[in-house]
């Protein structure tokens, strides 16, 4: 593992930390995550140090952001000269780092044009009032409405977790924005028979928002024939198809875009997660003819700064470089088969393995092992993990990865388990 170094004293800091715990409740910051007792002081690579300096093995990568790993020398040189140079500006004016890095996008995907932003959710916003543009400018919907998948998750604003398909994230927050309406995943037959209950009076869908493989909800991939037939449907019906790919895109899945898993092209996608590498920025990307939205119509202050597009830039050119997505495929073949080899050797507790590339799902299979509890369990033996659901547990390394780190994560996941259920 490589060797973690800080300028803070490992015990302490400015910042009141002692260990792993801090020396006093943090009053400070709203409640709004359930917190694991970790504090993260130093990271390079797949590994990361808490301030006592345990080395633990990072195989969330921020949840699919840190592409590269952790201070990665090319991210540090890179943003350590556009510091020098500029961080922000306003997008009334032109900005270099922008049009340099909406050129990579295009140029390498099936996309025209791109809108910069900052998140996720923010994307899928842009992408959620481009729907409702196009409804009403194009297709002449009064009230249009977007399809989404039950166990769909598109981010935490209001119109985001209103698209999102998982009631438990609209609890406390209702009403929700109107305008959406679900189906269940891969299922052919969901699909047409909302499709044909939402439009028995006449036009009212706009768009289908999908994930090319649902992260969140359980990590669960597409089914190539489901989303052909999507695909059909709505160059029928003239819907526009749009992709969320905060998740899948970036190398992830072992192809650049998750849309190249499934053979198909959507009108629009959304990107952020690994795309910065870490620094926060989000991007809406449409086919020309879907390029709708005008001077008024949306818009970010920080979106598309000199600095974050920077980040993106490098990210995107360092994946190519690199060869990172031919990397993630085979190291996501690598871990699929160490994970399966789990559940041949426990299936009373463990079920299934699903995912593509870097991204890929371990399927509990018991009622007292959940993977909260799993999770929190690997901590201990110094594995960082994530939990998709009550019964997923959930690996994003970054695409970085080495063979050998692989195998180190799956050694003590079975630590991690052998310690729950003997």
């Amino acid at each position: 593992m490589p060797e973690l170094v800080d300028g803070l004293d490992s015990k302490s800091s400015a910042f009141g930390f002692v260990g792993s715990s801090p020396t006093a409740p943090i009053t400070s910051v709203m409640n709004t995550y359930t917190r694991f007792p970790l504090q993260v002081s130093k990271g390079k690579g797949a590994w990361i140090r808490d301030c006592d300096g345990n080395q633990y093995l990072d195989a969330v990568a921020g949840i699919a952001t840190c592409t590269l790993g952790h201070s990665d020398p090319v991210m540090d040189w890179a943003l350590d000269q556009q510091l020098r140079k500029l961080q922000h500006i306003s997008n009334l004016y032109q900005i270099p780092e922008q049009e340099a890095l909406a050129a990579w996008i295009t140029t390498h995907s099936c996309f025209d044009k791109v809108f910069f932003c900052n998140s996720g959710a923010e994307a899928n916003e842009a992408a959620i009032k481009l729907a409702r543009k196009y409804g009403h400018q194009v297709r002449g919907i009064e009230r249009p409405i977007i399809l989404t998948a039950e166990a769909s998750f598109h981010g935490r604003t209001l119109a985001t977790i209103s698209a999102t398909g998982q009631p438990k994230y609209h609890k406390g927050f209702e009403p929700m924005v109107r305008g959406f309406r679900f189906f269940t995943y891969n299922d052919i037959s969901s699909f047409d028979r909302l499709l044909e209950a939402t439009e028995i009076e006449g036009p009212r869908v706009a768009a289908v928002l999908l994930e090319p493989l649902q992260g969140e909800g359980g990590v669960n991939p597409g089914n190539i024939d489901f989303f052909n037939h999507v695909r059909k449907c709505c160059d029928m019906k003239k819907i526009l198809l749009i992709f969320d790919e905060v998740q899948t895109g970036v190398g992830r899945t072992g192809e650049l875009w998750g849309y190249n898993k499934l053979g198909i092209e959507p009108d629009a996608f959304t990107l952020a997660k690994g795309l910065g590498g870490g620094i926060p920025i989000g991007a809406l990307a449409v086919k020309e003819k879907y390029d709708l939205l005008c001077p008024g119509d949306h818009a970010s202050t920080f979106g598309g700064n000199p600095f974050a597009c920077r980040a993106g830039l490098t990210v995107m050119k360092e994946v190519e470089r690199r060869g990172l997505t031919y990397h993630a495929r085979c190291m996501g073949e690598l871990l699929q088969e160490l994970l399966k080899q789990l559940v041949t050797r426990y299936p009373d507790h463990l079920r299934d393995v699903r995912g593509w590339g870097l991204l890929q799902g371990l399927v509990l299979n018991n009622p007292s092992l959940t993977a909260p509890s799993l999770v929190k369990q690997a901590i201990t033996e110094r594995l960082l993990i994530v939990p998709a659901g009550p019964e997923v547990v959930r690996f994003l390394p970054p695409l970085t990865i080495k063979p050998k780190e692989l195998h180190t994560a799956v050694n003590r996941l079975e630590k991690a388990l052998l310690s729950i259920i003997s």
